[in-house]
């Protein structure tokens, strides 16, 4: 979640004038080779057929102010089933206190999802101020829930149970001190594991894919120097990321939001969280992407709302560490806006639909 308005609150978070990007010395030593906007197409089978073809809801889930918060946009999804349930964690802009924060809500089915109350978790006192862009999980090593978010730097809270958003813990930062291979601006944090290792990913709002890690059983601390895993153009890997692991392979699936000329998602696949990533074929430009306005219609019935298929996450099969994703059940929930908004970003009238693949459309 790139956020030009508190680029001087990060510079003084991270003493940006201090940071460089390490060398490949300084890096750890099992770097990678960055991806390329030009690095050949992955040729492992996928477990689904590109060009991917969407179908999207109208809007679930809107802003609703309260008395004491009044905010322009929910956006930022992370969702997951549990206990019977849909839980989303999302951000918000709030006029009123003039900064980001979250907003939790759960609802049965997701007919009943624009009717479910928002709670503001400012109210938790844990979590006042400027947090924003969560990612959920259950750790199951420690049988407890983690909330990961920007804050600018990358923290998390624990919990036992997501649907008390009051209890969630004082945030703790991932890094001791700052990393100095950490970019100037790093945004939209997120957290997978295999069987040995935690990552941390995230984008630097520099055409940069990041990732750290740390062993499973020193999680959350220990976390590595940041290492380039993908590169490209700001315009075209800028945000919103988040990687999966494949149901039923050893095929991993990150995506990656390009900026313009709207936003839209766009894939890579690796066979390991720490190897080199190559694009998807067929799901990785403007004109063929992962998710964009070029392949997503809208349901029968439905006026077409947004261009923007922004910041959101895949609806996960289950909702551990692994990141497991089903692909004979792939749906986006995520960020769209009325096509005729602009000005500051922080204002922009962000709402949160739902994308399901269009397995009818060839």
């Amino acid at each position: 979640m790139n956020k030009p308005f508190f680029a001087r609150l990060a510079a003084s978070i991270l003493v940006a004038g201090n940071i460089s990007l390490a060398s490949a010395a300084e890096t750890a030593t099992r770097t990678q080779p960055a991806a390329s906007a030009t690095a050949p197409a992955a040729t492992a089978k996928l477990p689904f057929a590109t060009p991917l073809q969407w179908k999207s809801t109208g809007v679930l889930v809107k802003p609703v102010s309260d008395p004491n918060h009044t905010i322009v946009s929910v956006k930022d999804p992370t969702v997951v089933r549990w206990n019977g349930m849909w839980h989303i964690y999302a951000t918000v802009y709030s006029t009123s206190a003039r900064t980001w924060n979250m907003v939790y809500l759960n609802f049965k089915d997701w007919s009943d999802a624009p009717n479910a109350g928002l709670y503001f978790m400012d109210q938790n006192p844990n979590l006042k101020g400027y947090h924003c862009a969560p990612s959920l999980f259950y750790f199951r090593p420690h049988k407890k829930w983690y909330l990961v978010f920007q804050s600018q730097q990358p923290q998390y809270c624990t919990t036992d149970d997501i649907s008390r958003p009051q209890t969630w813990t004082k945030p703790q930062n991932f890094f001791e001190r700052q990393p100095v291979s950490m970019p100037r601006l790093p945004i939209d944090y997120h957290v997978i594991a295999d069987d040995t290792h935690a990552y941390l990913f995230f984008t630097g709002d520099d055409g940069r894919f990041y990732r750290s890690r740390t062993r499973i059983e020193d999680f959350p601390k220990g976390m590595s120097n940041p290492e380039i895993a993908i590169q490209d153009q700001r315009s075209n890997l800028f945000e919103a990321s988040i990687t999966y692991k494949i149901k039923g392979t050893n095929t991993y699936l990150t995506l990656i939001e390009a900026l313009s000329p709207a936003r839209y998602y766009r894939a890579w696949t690796s066979d390991c969280l720490d190897g080199q990533w190559t694009p998807v074929s067929d799901a990785n430009t403007w004109e063929k992407p992962f998710a964009g306005i070029n392949n997503v219609a809208f349901e029968d019935g439905v006026e077409p709302w947004t261009r923007d298929i922004s910041h959101g996450e895949l609806i996960r099969d289950g909702y551990d560490e692994t990141m497991t994703l089903d692909p004979n059940n792939l749906q986006l929930l995520y960020q769209g806006r009325d096509p005729a908004s602009g000005g500051r970003y922080e204002l922009l009238p962000y709402q949160l639909g739902l994308l399901k693949l269009d397995r009818s459309r060839k």
